[in-house]
């Protein structure tokens, strides 16, 4: 399994370990956003990578940001933007996790680490892809 937190196997070029182009990232990126990865979820509301302390069921909403920070394909990067919009639990933040089907099931209210890749995510892409925030 990958943990949902960073550092994680999916964060490693964000991290600066490997490029996202390695041969063997991609194998593996594959690999934790699948069906075979035990933590991966896919809901009616989302999917992502949870892990064994909070529960089956629970994405956290990090490794969907991840997933935007190491990606160039802009259709996953306004996927990933688009589904963390929608899965705050009318709470406007990002939370440690929210439950594939009902994103008002969540936990801690307020999470700053999630909250803040979420903000170095929206960044990022204002800077890089404008376009795929309007």
């Amino acid at each position: 399994m990958d943990d949902a937190n960073v550092p994680s196997l999916l964060a490693m070029p964000y991290l600066g370990s490997v490029a996202t182009s390695d041969p063997v990232y991609r194998n593996t990126r594959n690999y934790v956003w699948s069906a075979e990865n035990p933590f991966f979820f896919k809901g009616s509301q989302a999917e992502g990578i949870g892990g064994p302390h909070i529960g089956l069921d629970m994405i956290w909403p990090m490794s969907i940001i991840m997933k935007a920070l190491t990606s160039n394909d802009d259709k996953e990067i306004k996927w990933s933007i688009d589904t963390l919009r929608k899965t705050h639990g009318g709470t406007g933040f990002m939370h440690e996790s929210f439950h594939k089907n009902d994103p008002k099931k969540f936990t801690r209210e307020w999470f700053a680490w999630a909250n803040t890749l979420f903000g170095e995510l929206l960044w990022k892409t204002f800077k890089e892809k404008p376009q795929l925030l309007a």
